[in-house]
């Protein structure tokens, strides 16, 4: 049987930049503002970096004006 995973969305702070991250459905990572439109104003992240990210609950999304 062939099981399809869906991925989710993640939500972080990088407390050494003070920046918020979002882990998209694709697995690409992006730095963006919090606020209306914060999603359209996105920045590419580069993973290899020297981040210190802590989660952030999901409930958060609305900040962001996420589109998923």
């Amino acid at each position: 049987m062939l099981s399809v995973r869906k991925q989710t969305v993640s939500l972080f702070v990088d407390r050494i930049s003070q920046r918020w991250i979002v882990r998209d459905p694709d697995g690409q990572f992006w730095v963006i503002p919090s606020g209306y439109e914060g999603w359209a104003l996105r920045e590419p992240l580069d993973p290899n970096g020297d981040f210190d990210l802590e989660p952030i609950p999901g409930h958060y999304r609305y900040l962001f004006d996420l589109p998923f």
